[in-house]
């Protein structure tokens, strides 16, 4: 534990905060000292439930001294201003994924965090647990020899089936690329690097859905995104992967991510988790066998990421969610639309290196030893 935790602030007391919520009471680097949101009641109930000091309106959050970091739950039309302010106001800020809609709003936010000496962090942080960290380790030592390809698929049959008010999932800024891409993506770059071209195609395979559920069950939506949308992803380090997000696949087969390598073939487990299960075969082993965890954080550990920023602003060292591993996960997102536009490759305008592993045996609520 640093000297003094870091003291935290969130803007959106959402569905999501609870997670939020609950690491920066897990973790002991970290103390959140207040929330905020544009409904203050929202606020006060989250506040209230939790046992959190303070609830703030948003301009009393940003001008708080106290807070240092502030995390942004926003709905992700608003990720971008409302970081914007946050980094304005002289915090760093924490995104929850994606780090904008537009790849301009992201550029921008990097080149701000960066101009004005503030950390930018951005969600999805499962890759820190204990399924994708060990995925890393294996890769990094050899067990696959030299990686080749990969293959990722996230399929489903559309929101509009489960969700109260999925209208939001194919408008701007949605769509199964959006939507669950960035679990996808970030776990490909952590293991594999960075990607230098895309090729993809889309498809909007319906113009309208049907609310299914909840109070507006039988409204019309008018899908405005892909809703299929499959390509391959070439990396700087040589693997070729292909991948494919939709919201019109009503059953599959297929894995989540399966890296193929000179030596063998590693199945990972679910992006969206933490602690699934992780299989290797080797080149001439019969069958997949599960290796256990060599990491920590196999349960619910969102939020980790935040921990892992805080302490990496106290040591002065590069945090692991960084802007700029979001800013690449954002690039490749529209990289896909944007091939599929042009029937030509888009070739990558930003890199990111590989974020540090974490370490080894690390106690409950640990980021460093």
């Amino acid at each position: 534990m640093l000297t003094s935790p870091t003291r935290i602030g969130i803007i959106g007391c959402g569905n999501i905060s609870g997670a939020y919520v609950k690491a920066c009471s897990r973790f002991s680097d970290i103390r959140l000292v207040a929330v905020a949101d544009i409904d203050l009641d929202r606020a006060k109930a989250k506040a209230a439930e939790h046992n959190i000091p303070r609830a703030l309106s948003v301009d009393e959050i940003l001008a708080d001294p106290e807070v240092e970091i502030i995390i942004n739950l926003t709905i992700p039309a608003a990720h971008a201003s409302v970081a914007t302010r946050i980094l304005e106001a002289g915090k760093s800020a924490y995104n929850e994924k994606p780090l904008g809609v537009s790849l301009e709003d992201g550029r921008q936010l990097v080149a701000l965090a960066r101009e004005k000496k503030l950390r930018l962090g951005c969600a999805p942080d499962t890759f820190l647990g204990a399924g994708l960290q060990t995925c890393r380790k294996l890769i990094d030592e050899g067990a696959i020899g030299k990686p080749l390809a990969a293959t990722a698929f996230m399929l489903c049959n559309g929101h509009e089936n489960w969700h109260p008010d999925p209208e939001f999932y194919y408008k701007l800024g949605g769509g199964p690329m959006f939507d669950m891409g960035p679990y996808y993506l970030t776990a490909l770059v952590t293991m594999l690097g960075p990607v230098t071209r895309v090729a993809g195609i889309t498809r909007k395979s319906y113009p309208e859905r049907i609310i299914g559920t909840g109070a507006k069950k039988g409204q019309k939506i008018t899908v405005e995104i892909p809703t299929h949308v499959s390509g391959s992803l070439e990396f700087a380090s040589g693997p070729i992967a292909t991948m494919v997000t939709s919201f019109d696949v009503h059953s599959h087969q297929l894995p989540w991510i399966e890296i193929y390598g000179s030596e063998g073939t590693l199945a990972v487990p679910d992006p969206n988790g933490f602690g699934d299960p992780v299989r290797l075969r080797r080149a001439g082993e019969k069958e997949f066998l599960e290796i256990p965890h060599t990491h920590g954080y196999a349960d619910n550990s969102r939020g980790i990421g935040v921990a892992d920023m805080a302490v990496a602003i106290q040591l002065g060292r590069p945090h692991r969610a960084s802007g700029d591993l979001a800013l690449h996960v954002l690039e490749l997102m529209h990289a896909f639309h944007l091939s599929s536009n042009s029937g030509s490759y888009y070739q990558m305008q930003s890199s990111v290196e590989r974020p540090a592993a974490l370490p080894l045996n690390l106690s409950p609520g640990e980021i460093e030893l």
